[in-house]
């Protein structure tokens, strides 16, 4: 399994030089990212990789992140995240103080981001839920309200899970299915096919999608 974390830098279009088919795409600058830690099944009990990303100026981490870090070789560095995999524990796996960079990825590979998705704030059962709007004859009460929600004297309360206004956006998303569609490992960009949870500047994981 190949995974990094990075930075979404925003979308742009790339076109095909044989056909001219034009291809909207999503730019990440993705790494390098440090290996900072290994956890194995005898030890820990599940397999996965630590990768950290980010290089911030020394004092802005606690003392505890630091000396972590430093323990692995690594620069001062913002974001950890672990990534699962049964193979991380094999002879051939990353090692500590590794680097792992966007050339262990390749075009046309299919790759799955999670990233937290744009908040929206508070928003009515329309814009959340794509509920249809009532009645706007003269006289109607009911335009975007989301109406009845409850039943009558039994159980005399509103069911958990119901659809309704709320906050919208600003929670943890997994897109799959995504492809690489270009690699620039000289400015560690890679170029993925369709959008990608997040904000311009958000913070993604990046792993392959089997």
């Amino acid at each position: 399994m190949a995974a990094l974390i990075g930075k979404k830098l925003g979308m742009t279009q790339v076109f095909d030089p044989d056909d001219g088919h034009v291809e909207r795409v999503t730019v990440l600058e993705a790494g390098p990212c440090h290996v900072t830690g290994i956890r194995t099944s005898e030890r820990d009990g599940y397999a996965a990789v630590q990768l950290a990303f980010g290089e911030v100026e020394e004092g802005r981490l606690t003392k505890a992140e630091e000396g972590h870090l430093k323990k692995a070789g690594a620069p001062p560095l913002r974001h950890l995240a672990e990534f699962r995999d049964e193979d991380l524990g094999a002879e051939e796996g990353p090692k500590v103080g590794d680097d792992v960079t966007v050339a262990s990825f390749e075009v046309g590979q299919r790759v799955k981001v999670s990233g937290v998705s744009i908040g929206k704030g508070f928003q009515g059962g329309i814009k959340r839920h794509n509920f249809s709007r009532g009645p706007v004859s003269h006289g109607s009460h009911n335009v975007r309200a989301p109406g009845s929600i409850g039943a009558s004297a039994f159980p005399a309360r509103v069911f958990k899970g119901m659809r309704m206004p709320g906050q919208m956006g600003n929670k943890r998303v997994t897109q799959k299915g995504l492809e690489v569609a270009e690699i620039d490992a000289e400015r560690n960009l890679l170029l993925i096919k369709g959008s990608v949870p997040g904000h311009r500047n958000a913070v993604v994981e990046v792993r392959t999608d089997a």
